[in-house]
């Protein structure tokens, strides 16, 4: 299976050289190019990627208010959603914070070298993890108590009573950067099980990501920032 990807990014020679990388890898080939927020909104939703590499800081619209609109679109069984890696310059970034919050499944530095990247686009494509979850942990520290008191989450609220007791602790632990094998060792129930829970998590509070759940996790109070892991 091909990886199609649509590469978004204002500089041209940047663009241009992920477009080269990609387009001389196995398993991956080039959807399409944007050089702004509203050119990405709309290839997205004519060209249906996999995987989305995006820009944060662009003219006209953001990578940010790219990536919302996209995802807010939603998925079906025919045709899922696309993986969205946000491009930044820096990791500990209230930019890169605000675009996990939206529902991004992750980001890469534009310094990352030509494997790690093609590493991380294929991890994204697949469902997992591009980074240690202590990383995400890290930056939704640094960040959660800048956002608004009242917020909603993606412009909508986050209501985590409707969640069951073990989905709130499955949540929970998330939050803290633990993997779903910790979190199976410590609750004493199988990896299926914990990721069977954290889909349904996912599901009732219309998350997109892990990354996501791990900010709610945090902006709900779940997780205290500088508390124990």
């Amino acid at each position: 299976m091909t990886i199609r990807v649509l590469v978004v990014d204002d500089q041209y020679l940047i663009r241009a050289g992920i477009v080269g990388l990609l387009e001389a890898a196995d398993g991956m080939s080039v959807a399409g190019q944007a050089a702004d927020g509203e050119e990405a909104v709309r290839l997205a939703a004519l060209l249906r990627p996999e995987v989305i590499l995006m820009d944060i800081r662009m003219p006209r619209m953001d990578g940010i208010e790219a990536a919302r609109r996209i995802l807010e679109h939603g998925a079906t069984a025919a045709v899922p959603r696309p993986r969205i890696l946000m491009l930044t310059t820096f990791d500990l970034d209230a930019y890169v914070y605000q675009a996990l919050r939206v529902g991004a499944d992750g980001f890469v530095l534009k310094d990352t070298g030509p494997t790690r990247l093609l590493a991380a686009v294929a991890a994204v494509a697949a469902g997992d993890a591009i980074f240690a979850p202590t990383v995400t942990r890290r930056l939704v520290e640094a960040f959660s108590r800048t956002v608004p008191g009242g917020e909603p989450l993606g412009g909508r609220p986050v209501e985590i009573e409707q969640l069951t007791d073990r989905e709130t602790e499955v949540l929970r632990l998330t939050g803290t950067g633990r993997s779903n094998a910790e979190i199976a060792g410590e609750l004493f129930i199988s990896e299926a099980t914990v990721k069977t829970h954290l889909n349904r998590t996912m599901a009732k509070l219309g998350l997109n990501s892990r990354a996501q759940a791990v900010v709610v996790a945090y902006e709900t109070g779940l997780v205290t920032p500088g508390g124990p892991a």
